[in-house]
């Protein structure tokens, strides 16, 4: 990792801002796309491409690029719930049960969050209200194929089906038992087993199998991400994600085997993953670097985790613990874990964050599995203006206006004249027709 001394040469390293520049591809991924499309192109071309095959192709290309990319001949692109409640039955007693604890958290925090927020509500002296309206249909992108991913498939579906989303449809490539398991735990609707830039498409646009949907949400690689941009204004979208990254604000009490620990939990999620720590302490900088050499060496996945402490890697060692949380509000980061002697002081000084985690007992690897939030959190610096997922991404807020008679006297003459001043005649019109009448019954200024 590299080290970085005082608050400048944090913030020169670790300000970011987010943006859509063309994501630079691996040589392996280059080369199968270059394979896949006959010529070598960047990864939207490949994209665009994609998109617009299932869009005019529907059920018939998306089995053809299951097949020319991953090689699996799909016989029926969506996986009965019977094979759902047959892998529940198969998962064993271990897992079905911490698929039961995770969403009995997850549905808890999100009830609550749906209680504490605003919801409908009218002013009848002000003549305007707002009705709050879940989304119809609502379509989630799960990772798969290598690596199963159950838990998204209930921090994604729990907090749409809490919302009040009528249709939860899921998309994720060749899926597991544990995985078909979960959607059952979660009250997923239906489950397609696609992925790729081919299941945003089919989700996008609908195909003969795949629903329309009206939001897509969810986590996936480079070509899923470009795949949701590309479609946005067809749908809506919840965000654009990318590598996972984790902040650790730690001062000299910290344990360093505690805070290596941290680290290493993504790093080990791949080559891109940001693990930063931001401390008071040269001495604590010094002992987590031993840690990290001791505890990556017992990893699995040791290389994948060993690239990420070298390429994305940061120490920065601050003056104080303000300084620190001023590195942590620049990076923006995904998660911000506060392993300091009193943590809880600190929350009030952090203003962008995809989710805080105060406190030792506090880890970020609980906020993956159980602890209630949603882990699909905003990435690349878009914690600045973009929140987690949660109940408020399936909903729709609707201003309401009914107006007295009263009313309309009373702030009609004001949008007249501003109507005027815009040049917008036929609108000031519209307005003093209304004060013409307003002081006639309802009835007599209809006839």
């Amino acid at each position: 990792m590299r080290v970085l001394r005082g608050i400048d040469a944090g913030l020169a390293a670790l300000t970011r801002r987010p943006g859509y520049e063309e994501p630079e591809l691996t040589p392996a991924s280059a080369a199968r796309t270059e394979a896949l499309f006959g010529e070598p192109l960047t990864a939207t071309q490949a994209v665009e491409r994609i998109v617009a095959d299932v869009r005019a192709g529907g059920d018939a290309s998306i089995r053809d690029y299951a097949l020319r990319i991953d090689g699996v001949e799909l016989d029926s692109l969506e996986v009965p719930r019977a094979a759902w409640e047959d892998a529940a039955r198969t998962i064993g007693s271990e897992l079905q049960e911490a698929l039961a604890v995770a969403a009995g958290r997850i549905r808890a925090y999100h009830r609550t969050a749906m209680v504490s927020r605003t919801g409908r509500w009218h002013d009848d002296g002000g003549g305007y209200g707002l009705r709050s309206i879940p989304i119809e249909r609502v379509g989630l992108y799960v990772p798969g194929g290598s690596a199963a991913y159950p838990s998204t498939v209930l921090m994604s579906a729990i907090p749409a089906k809490v919302a009040g989303v009528d249709e939860v449809v899921v998309c994720t490539p060749d899926p597991s038992p544990v995985t078909l398991a979960a959607a059952l735990a979660a009250g997923v609707d239906r489950l397609f087993g696609i992925g790729g830039a081919q299941a945003v498409a089919a989700m996008a646009f609908g195909t003969e199998s795949v629903p329309q949907v009206d939001k897509i949400c969810g986590p996936g690689n480079v070509f899923v991400s470009i795949a949701k941009r590309l479609v946005y204004g067809h749908v809506d979208i919840d965000g654009l994600y990318g590598p996972t990254e984790t902040l650790v604000i730690a001062d000299g009490a910290a344990p360093p085997e505690v805070v290596a620990a941290d680290l290493l939990a993504q790093a080990e999620h791949d080559e891109l993953a940001s693990p930063v720590l931001v401390t008071t302490s040269e001495t604590l900088a010094e002992a987590v670097e031993r840690e990290l050499e001791r505890q990556v060496a017992l990893l699995e996945r040791e290389p994948i985790a060993r690239e990420a402490l070298a390429r994305q890697g940061t120490i920065v060692i601050v003056d104080n613990i303000t300084e620190a949380a001023a590195v942590a509000n620049a990076f923006a980061p995904e998660h911000l874990c506060l392993l300091t002697t009193t943590p809880s002081a600190c929350v009030g000084l952090i203003r962008n964050a995809g989710g805080i985690f105060v406190g030792e007992t506090s880890p970020e690897v609980m906020g993956d599995y159980a602890a209630g939030p949603s882990h699909v959190m905003p990435t690349g610096a878009t914690a600045r203006f973009a929140s987690s997922l949660g109940v408020h991404t399936f909903i729709k807020h609707v201003p309401v206006v009914g107006l007295s008679a009263e009313t309309v006297r009373k702030i009609g003459p004001a949008a007249s004249a501003l109507a005027r001043a815009e040049g917008l005649t036929a609108h000031a019109r519209a307005a003093e027709m209304r004060l013409e009448g307003a002081g006639q019954p309802p009835r007599e200024r209809r006839a």
